[in-house]
């Protein structure tokens, strides 16, 4: 009995139409990541179990896909364990290898084993499928896609400023008009945590203030106070429930708050550099904004943070985010490597752009015109004109049968195919071709020339 297809959880198949969809924002923030300079690599899609172990937290070590050795590692492995009873070796012994979990670990890995061929500073991009174990649920996949963009061997902030541009040159391109990239700092966050005298209670801290807009001021003191942060503490950031104004005014309170801490000052100071720059280059449709809320990566990040929302009218999380990091290449032996990157949520970015309905009609991957097919003299002689017409760059193909011509009408409907080409005895006669507009019904007689600009 023939078993029922499927595929594994977590997983997703592509129609030809959503792939053309894909393939659109790819090559808008492909070419992007090209104009500023960023060069493509490419790293297996899977590696060393050791090289991914270890680098991602307990809980990210759990999301790994690992990969059972081939050949009969598993029967010996089984002996071995019940002599030994020992589970790391175990797993040693009939795993060595494991699918990819992000594009940035094996960028670190590439800098470090690659580092006598490359100039620095080095700016890549990467646009690969990654794998994780996760539980699947909406907008959350085991398989996605992941584009990032990194600049390794500077620790100039203009690469922070070119990062905002790029942001915004794509999502313009895109033609998803108001989005907000959003800026924090780490050493903003660490010197807050300095300011309270509470460095350990920094993600308690930044969670409970991130609810401000749903909770209020009250809410957000009360959940601070069962968290353990001081009445007295709260009351030194108070300016922090009231942060508004344009990001000048916003830096220039960050600077009378963190006046006593020394890192604080240096993320102020990052933070006006970088954000003077971008206001005085200027932007074309997107919003910068610091939000003093925005902790993400804290475990890595040591500079600027970032993360991009989406237009106000969609009901969305981050379409995209990144920071600087001092010491990427540190976990394998090369220190003092700083590095900056930010990456685009190819899988949100299309539902975003689905629901606004900024996809071209052009974008899909059907062709622009159907032959009829009436026959092999008929078929033969559409051929000629059609390898002319693809010779020019239009998507055009012969219906392969000899079928009922109403049964090909309703093919090219059902593609989406908008033309049809007629060719019998009398268009051949008078070397010509009868194009039908499928939309409107009219049909006209054409040469070869008036056909192809009438497709064009």
């Amino acid at each position: 009995m023939a078993s029922k297809p499927s595929i594994p959880k977590g997983t997703r198949d592509f129609s030809p139409t959503e792939v053309a969809k894909r393939q659109y924002i790819i090559q808008i923030i492909k070419s992007n990541f090209e104009k500023f300079g960023f060069q493509p690599i490419e790293t297996p899609s899977f590696e060393n179990s050791e090289t991914l172990m270890g680098k991602y937290g307990e809980e990210g070590d759990r999301l790994i896909f690992k990969i059972l050795n081939s050949g009969d590692y598993l029967a010996k492995a089984n002996a071995t364990h019940l002599e030994n009873k020992d589970s790391t070796k175990l797993t040693a012994s009939i795993s060595e290898k494991a699918l990819r979990y992000d594009l940035t670990v094996p960028f670190a890995r590439y800098v470090v084993q690659h580092q006598n061929e490359i100039e620095f500073p080095f700016k890549r991009y990467q646009i690969q499928p990654v794998w994780r174990a996760d539980r699947p649920q909406k907008g959350r996949f085991r398989e996605f896609f992941q584009c990032d963009a990194d600049v390794v061997g500077s620790k100039s902030l203009w690469q922070e400023v070119e990062l905002v541009q790029l942001y915004d040159t794509v999502f313009t391109t895109l033609g998803l008009e108001g989005v907000t990239i959003k800026i924090n700092n780490r050493k903003i966050l660490s010197g807050i945590a300095e300011v309270i005298g509470a460095s350990d209670k920094l993600i308690d801290f930044t969670v409970a203030l991130d609810k401000l807009d749903k909770i209020g001021e009250d809410g957000v003191k009360k959940e601070m106070m069962e968290k353990g942060i001081s009445e007295k503490a709260i009351e030194k950031v108070q300016p922090l429930f009231n942060f508004t104004g344009t990001i000048s005014e916003k830096i220039n309170q960050l600077s009378v708050l963190l006046a006593e801490s020394s890192e604080g000052m240096k993320g102020v100071e990052e933070l006006r550099f970088i954000c003077d720059n971008v206001m005085k280059l200027g932007l074309e449709t997107s919003i910068l904004d610091l939000d003093v809320t925005l902790a993400r990566g804290l475990n890595y990040y040591t500079g600027a943070i970032f993360e991009v929302a989406p237009p106000k009218s969609v009901a969305m999380g981050s379409i995209g985010g990144g920071g600087r990091y001092d010491d990427l290449t540190g976990i394998f032996g090369l220190k003092n490597m700083s590095g900056v990157g930010i990456s685009f949520g190819l899988d949100r970015i299309y539902l975003v752009i689905e629901e606004l309905n900024l996809f071209p009609e052009t974008v899909t991957a059907t062709s622009k015109a159907l032959f009829i097919n009436y026959g092999d003299t008929e078929a033969f002689y559409g051929l000629q004109a059609i390898r002319k017409l693809r010779a020019s760059g239009i998507k055009v193909e012969l219906y392969p049968d000899n079928a009922k011509v109403a049964k090909q009408f309703q093919h090219a409907d059902k593609r989406g195919i908008p033309f049809a080409v007629i060719v019998g005895a009398q268009e051949m006669e008078s070397n010509s071709f009868s194009l039908k507009n499928l939309v409107t019904g009219e049909q006209v007689l054409l040469d070869f020339e008036g056909l192809k600009k009438a497709l064009s």
